[in-house]
């Protein structure tokens, strides 16, 4: 029974014991591995760091590529520009270059790239060396554009030439020197468009277009400039008599000239320059120097003033203000001829002043007053008898209608600034006589300017010539010369009117032309004051004497030297006074108004007038206190016939002079 129990034991013990074999064997197989795991984590670990290591140095790698290679393009790109030093010289040698090779704008344009890289980079070594051959080479590119465009200018001036020599009767000067040269103006503009947009980046292109310009003017000169002088001589010998058709027909030629000489010049250039303006200035020289001697020499105002208004008005406003810039040149010359002009009109307008109006010597019909006046009257009376008053206001000269206009024309010039009024004697005037004679203009013969003294017709036309034609400061000296010299010949002719027939005559004379003369003058929008300025003399000879009596006080060294005084009280001084010649005009006429009032009134009523004031005197007796009272009717003068008589005497010199019926 124990064996039993043993056995059954011992066999649980030896299979324990197996088990525990196999436990053993599989914790050893475990131990093996996880020794094996150990092993392959490091050998994991060591595989890692080596991986990691490579791609690292991978990468580094990488970036030392990348750099080389960017390195390389940076160095390759800018050693393309020092190549290209190579490339454009063979190009620039090549027998078969042109100008007009569709590879020549691009060479030019990788030339201004090369030239501006190294101006910029001038720490690169030998770039100076390098930035001087691609200059030569860009020197060399210019002159062979230079050299084509000079040809093309050339060879055009050549083909307009023989046919100017041999005109063909079926071509106009016209389509002779402006379309066939314009021919040639497409393959120059497209280079010059091309020079024009790089002026900015080098001196050299600035320097090309300029030598190119002044050689299209040469060649223009040279084609335009004979014809120009020979048609100028022409319109000089056509018109040697008619100065005024000489400056219009002049002027017009030069401005068409100067229009299209700046059409063409555009149609071979895209900018302006000022070889332009002095090429067309040159050509109005011309003409200038064919007028200026005529104006020198003329001595009619009314030929003056229109040539002063063609240019001013014709030729300076209607053309030259519509085209500033192509008449650039043709305005500078035409204003010198303006001032050429105004200068002679000045000038003769002086001599005018002294002689035709201040110098003028009446005929016996200028002084024949009243009987001009009472011709007049009568041609008055028979003129309503079958005329109306339109009529008789058509019947006036353009002259009377040339001063009537300024009356007009007052309330237009007080809001232009630069008021317009009489058109001279050989301009026509697009106001009617009715219009032209306004309220300022009574309508009786006798008051029509051809009835005013010579004098003051003379000076009011002058001044209405002046007034358009030259600056106010200068007109304004003028009037004031002019209106006291007209003051003066009205003076000297009242007195042979005086001499001639009566005080009377004599003041109603001078009082009707200061009234005609300064209505005539008010529409003027100028003052008539002028201001003067002199040197006093007048202390220079007390000083003197001063200098005399005190001679011996020339060495003293204190305020009462003789000398000192001489020069601080003799200095002579500055004094300004104005000079209003139309109140001159209004204190000559008050002053021979009441010189009129008081003759007549002591030709009408004399001996009453003197009986008042003795009569006065008697009154003023018989008031003051403590006289004795005198009686009036006890005075011989104051009886009752002699009374009778002063009055019958008073109403009948009266009745004579006023026709008081």
């Amino acid at each position: 029974m124990e064996s039993q129990d043993e056995i059954e034991y011992r066999s649980f013990i030896n299979q324990l014991q197996d088990y525990q074999e196999q436990c053993n064997h599989v914790l050893g197989e475990v131990n093996n591995a996880l020794a094996d795991l150990n092993e392959l984590q490091k050998q994991y670990i060591d595989v890692s760091t080596k991986t990691n290591a490579l791609h690292e140095a991978c990468e580094h790698l990488v970036d030392e590529q990348a750099w080389l290679v960017n390195s390389a393009e940076s160095i390759n790109n800018k050693l393309s520009y020092f190549n290209e030093l190579d490339r454009i010289s063979s190009k620039l040698g090549s027998p078969t270059l042109a100008v007009t090779n569709e590879s020549f704008v691009p060479m030019l344009s990788r030339l201004d790239e090369c030239i501006g890289y190294l101006n910029a980079n001038l720490q690169f070594k030998e770039s100076t060396v390098y930035l001087a051959r691609f200059k030569q080479c860009l020197s060399k590119a210019l002159n062979f554009i230079k050299s084509h465009v000079v040809n093309i200018l050339q060879r055009a001036t050549r083909q307009v030439i023989p046919v100017k020599e041999a005109p063909n009767p079926n071509e106009d000067a016209f389509t002779l020197f402006y379309g066939k040269f314009g021919t040639h103006a497409p393959r120059v503009k497209a280079l010059m468009e091309q020079i024009e947009q790089r002026i900015d980046k080098s001196p050299e292109y600035s320097q090309i277009l300029t030598d190119v310009q002044q050689c299209y003017f040469n060649q223009r000169t040279t084609l335009v400039g004979p014809s120009v002088t020979s048609a100028i001589n022409d319109l000089a010998a056509k018109h040697v008599r008619d100065h005024c058709t000489l400056m219009r027909s002049g002027c017009a030629f030069i401005i068409h000239v100067c229009e299209d000489e700046y059409r063409l010049f555009f149609n071979f250039f895209s900018k302006p320059t000022p070889l332009l303006d002095s090429m067309l200035e040159s050509m109005c020289n011309q003409l200038y120097d064919i007028l200026r001697p005529l104006i020198i020499h003329i001595s009619h105002l009314e030929t003056l003033a229109e040539l002063c208004s063609i240019m001013k008005v014709e030729m300076m406003e209607e053309h030259v203000q519509h085209s500033l810039t192509e008449l650039a040149a043709f305005e500078a010359v035409c204003s010198q001829m303006l001032e050429d002009v105004q200068e002679r009109l000045v000038y003769r307008s002086h001599i005018y002043i002294r002689n035709d109006i201040l110098g003028y010597n009446p005929a016996p019909g200028d002084v024949a007053y009243p009987e001009k006046l009472e011709m007049m009257e009568s041609i008055s009376e028979s003129l309503k008898q079958g005329q109306t008053q339109g009529q008789r206001s058509g019947s006036s000269s353009s002259s009377s209608q040339e001063v009537a206009q300024i009356n007009s024309t007052t309330a237009e010039t007080s809001i232009k600034e630069q008021p317009s009024i009489m058109t001279p004697l050989r301009i026509n005037t697009n106001l009617t006589p009715k219009e032209s004679v306004g309220s300022y203009m009574p309508m009786s013969p006798a008051d029509l300017h051809g009835m005013w003294y010579p004098t003051v017709r003379r000076t009011l036309v002058c001044l209405s010539k002046l007034y358009r034609c030259i600056d106010k400061t200068t007109f304004q000296g003028l009037s004031q010369e002019a209106l006291s010299m007209c003051i003066h010949s009205l003076l000297a002719a009242s007195e042979a009117i005086m001499k001639r027939k009566n005080l009377m005559d004599c003041y109603l004379f001078l009082v009707k032309h200061l009234l005609i003369l300064r209505e005539q003058i008010a529409p003027f929008q100028v003052e008539f004051a002028v201001k003067e300025t002199v040197l006093d003399f007048s202390k220079i000879k007390d000083a003197a004497v001063g200098l005399y009596q005190h001679k011996y006080k020339l060495l003293a060294f204190n305020s009462s030297n003789a000398l000192l005084q001489f020069l601080l009280e003799g200095t002579p001084h500055v004094t300004e006074h104005f000079v209003d010649s139309k109140k001159d005009v209004d204190n000559q006429l008050k002053k021979t108004c009441e010189e009129f009032i008081h003759h007549v009134t002591e030709k009408m009523v004399g001996n009453l007038q003197s009986f008042l004031s003795k009569v006065d005197v008697i009154l003023k007796m018989n008031d003051d206190d403590g006289a004795h009272n005198v009686s009036l009717r006890k005075q011989p003068f104051a009886g009752p016939e002699k009374l009778h008589d002063i009055v019958t005497e008073t109403y009948k010199k009266s009745e004579k002079h006023c026709a008081i019926s």
